[in-house]
């Protein structure tokens, strides 16, 4: 299909096929029919809460299946020693809200894939809300000493044992019931002196992230601000081009896109107040330096959870000495980077494959670490999409579809959850791409 797409792409340039280039492209378009799914991303493991939570009592765990069937943390892959090629998927825990007891003193509790270490950033929120004043406490992570049974996801970073740091065995029941609502995917009130904790493999279908914006980001737009959430497809947002001029793109689709999905999200702040919220796998356009613009044919990116304090990243102005004012983009150095635990997500594509949310300059792209990749992999689909528009829009010149017919309804139809595309191409992207690019 790759190879037919990319021949109808350069099809303009040769007369020979556009007659029959044109119509594969029209059978395409009724062949290929882009659905829609809610994909299980990494983040949309959390479960959405309830008005009153129930604690877990003693022995119970959820899901009520054992812990190494898919249907909960899956199988174990192998024990994991430094030595191991795998070990460089671990990833430290410093999150300053969390107590690790390490009583070995060699920092291995801290060592976690990092799934679970966004699971467990997000439940250490929770604890804070729920407990004013507590704090999250892990007794075991990583175990590289052998202490635990043979096929333990311990060995692998995949389990956590937690407390309470007050050691309140009386909180321990809720505990257990916030871990799942963090999104752990097995958690079990195994001792009356810790809760046990795992997640899936990193390579696991359901442990495969996706990006979004907060849904109540602002986007700029022909008619006004506009929430995300208020978006359609075929609104026209605010983005920059390959020069890095402000321009108005149309949406083509949407991404992900789940209002009520609670969601772990990273808070850029700028040293002029300027507040992006997106998740940590989306990717965001930054420099180390405030070198101008003028000086980089590319602006680079990166995911948001790489970002730190001290960074510069992409930000808009309307404001100008020049009178009438021009919108342009500029850097501005990064003060803070904060992680909330909220609801809402929403992520459009554009044709420049970027847009600017809340006066910041970001990718519609998330999880491949590499923005040129990304934008060229979903060429297909911007194509189909392309081809699907222009038919309409002929079918309505020539009277042959009204403007309120059941295929027209369909294109300005909201979806919901991960689009197909975005799923197929991260299988895809899993197996062939370098994995520096994917998800660091």
């Amino acid at each position: 299909m790759f190879a037919l797409l990319h021949m109808f792409l350069r099809s303009s340039t040769r007369p020979r096929y556009r007659r029959w280039g044109r119509a594969l492209a029209v059978l395409l378009l009724f062949l290929i029919r882009p659905g829609t799914g809610c994909g299980p991303g990494r983040g949309s493991g959390i479960r959405r809460s309830s008005r009153k939570l129930t604690p877990l009592v003693f022995k119970q765990h959820v899901p009520n299946v054992a812990e190494k069937t898919l249907a909960a943390s899956g199988l174990n892959e192998g024990i994991l020693r430094r030595d191991d090629e795998r070990f460089q998927e671990l990833v430290p825990n410093y999150n300053s809200d969390i107590i690790f007891k390490d009583e070995e003193g060699t920092g291995a509790d801290r060592l976690m894939t990092q799934r679970c270490k966004e699971k467990l950033d997000t439940l250490a929120i929770s604890v804070m809300n729920q407990w004013p004043g507590v704090r999250l406490r892990v007794t075991e992570g990583w175990d590289e000493e052998l202490h635990h049974a043979v096929e333990s996801l311990h060995y692998e970073g995949r389990a956590v044992d937690i407390t309470t740091n007050d050691r309140d065995r009386s909180k321990y029941g809720m505990l257990a019931r916030l871990a799942v609502e963090a999104g752990f995917d097995w958690v079990y009130y195994e001792s009356r002196s810790h809760i046990h904790c795992s997640v899936k493999s990193e390579s696991s279908e359901a442990a495969k992230s996706g990006g979004c914006f907060h849904s109540d980001g602002i986007v700029r737009t022909k008619e006004g601000p506009k929430k995300l959430s208020e978006i359609k497809i075929g609104d026209e947002v605010v983005a920059v081009d390959r020069d890095a001029k402000v321009v108005f793109s149309e949406v083509i689709l949407f991404l992900d896109r789940d209002v009520d999905s609670h969601r772990q999200f990273y808070v850029i702040e700028t040293e002029s107040g300027i507040r992006v919220t997106l998740t940590p796998n989306h990717l965001i356009f930054m420099a180390t330096s405030n070198s101008s613009i003028s000086e980089r044919k590319i602006m680079k990116s990166t995911l948001a959870k790489n970002v730190q304090a001290g960074d510069f990243i992409y930000v808009y102005s309307d404001n100008s000495v020049f009178k009438p004012a021009k919108p342009h983009v500029y850097l501005q150095r990064v003060k803070t980077v904060s992680v909330i635990l909220d609801v809402g997500i929403v992520a459009p594509l554009t044709h420049e494959g970027n847009l600017i949310v809340d006066d910041v300059v970001v990718s519609c792209y998330a999880v491949l670490n590499y923005q040129y990749l990304a934008h060229l992999s979903f060429a297909p689909l911007r194509f189909i999409e392309n081809v699907k528009d222009s038919t309409l829009h002929l079918l309505q010149r020539l009277h042959m579809l009204s403007a309120n017919s059941s295929l027209q309804r369909e294109v300005q139809s909201y979806q919901k959850g991960i689009h197909w595309y975005a799923k197929l191409l991260f299988n895809v992207a899993s197996y062939i791409m370098p994995r520096r690019y994917i998800n660091q």
